[in-house]
């Protein structure tokens, strides 16, 4: 079983930003639940609240950036993209400002429903101009992906995993790379956010069964590691399935199938995700079964696909499982 670690967040940023003083923490009525309250406590002159006023938060961050600050806002993602999209475009992408948006609660990690599940903000961050797109999948991504982050010259928008996250990986985050987690040759499965954790259970179970996945992670969306993907892409007899806590629409499925159309590669595509729905308010765990982002969906995509009954059940999986961080007893709180 893998380590579970508690706050991420809360520790990595402390010690990356109370080293640097034109760090600035700006948050949106949400201190404790985007786990810097302890910032706030310990380093008051860096931390600004801002309240429940988004659109002024945003274009007050670009002004922030443009005096040589760089500011890193701390909100739920729908309250980034959905309330002060034109602030957004106009104060912080247009202008190209080192705003960093740490985005919190992103797909199904929250039983929070239409209102707290941010399932459209890749599509919506992708589509922007200027605009880096990360999505952390593990504790170990969480904790390794600031110095990155701010390293990039211009906006940054975070998906940030909170409270119990699985440490899935040891190696840091490496900006705009892939991770090759298993390297099969019958198909081709790349996941992003808590998806990964699924299929890093459903790879086990179906190699048990004789079919090599090759397992991709991605965890930078925008820009995408295109060519590192391709390589891997001839690596594999099969097609390509993509799982992701997203949409399909505009999110991880998408750019890929804009990747195998742009380089003329004639293999199938399937994209596990919310299709073109929104999701109910439950525990992540339920979701990912309802919407099919699980470990057994993902078996299921690639029995489909090559043509195999393997005969892996539900239950065959919840035997494989890597860890316990989204179970039933740590369902995520708003």
């Amino acid at each position: 079983m893998t380590e579970t670690v508690t706050r991420p967040y809360a520790r990595a940023f402390m010690d990356y930003a109370s080293q640097r003083p034109e760090i600035l923490c700006l948050s949106a009525d949400l201190t404790s639940s985007c786990e810097v309250d302890g910032f706030r406590d310990a380093h008051p002159d860096q931390f600004l609240s801002l309240g429940m006023a988004e659109q002024n938060m945003l274009s007050f961050a670009g002004g922030l950036a443009m005096h040589g600050f760089r500011p890193f806002i701390h909100t739920f993602g729908v309250f980034i993209y959905r309330r002060p999209y034109d602030q957004l475009v106009n104060s912080v992408a247009y202008s190209n400002r080192k705003v960093r948006l740490m985005a919190f609660l992103p797909g199904i990690t929250t039983p929070g429903g239409i209102t707290h599940q941010a399932i459209e903000d890749v599509a919506m961050m992708r589509a922007l101009p200027n605009m880096t797109v990360i999505d952390t999948g593990d504790a170990t991504e969480v904790e390794t992906m600031l110095p990155a982050v701010d390293a990039v010259e211009g906006p940054v928008y975070v998906r940030v995993l909170r409270g119990q996250v699985p440490r899935l990986f040891q190696e840091p985050f490496q900006f705009n790379r892939l991770r090759l987690l298993a390297g099969g040759t019958d198909v081709l499965v790349v996941s992003s956010s808590i998806c990964t954790e699924e299929a890093m259970r459903a790879v086990q179970a179906l190699a048990a069964a004789g079919i090599a996945v090759r397992h991709l992670h991605a965890s930078t969306l925008k820009p995408f590691a295109r060519a590192e993907f391709l390589d891997h892409l001839s690596a594999v007899k099969g097609g390509v399935i993509t799982i992701e806590n997203h949409i399909v629409t505009g999110g991880l499925g998408s750019l890929v199938a804009e990747i195998l159309a742009e380089a003329g590669a004639a293999k199938p595509l399937v994209r596990l995700g919310l299709q073109d729905t929104f999701a109910h308010g439950a525990s992540p765990d339920y979701l990912k079964r309802e919407y099919g982002l699980d470990a057994f969906a993902l078996v299921q995509a690639v029995e489909r696909m090559t043509g195999t009954s393997t005969g892996i059940s539900r239950d065959d999986l919840s035997t494989v499982q890597i860890d316990e961080a989204f179970s039933a007893d740590k369902v995520e709180a708003l």
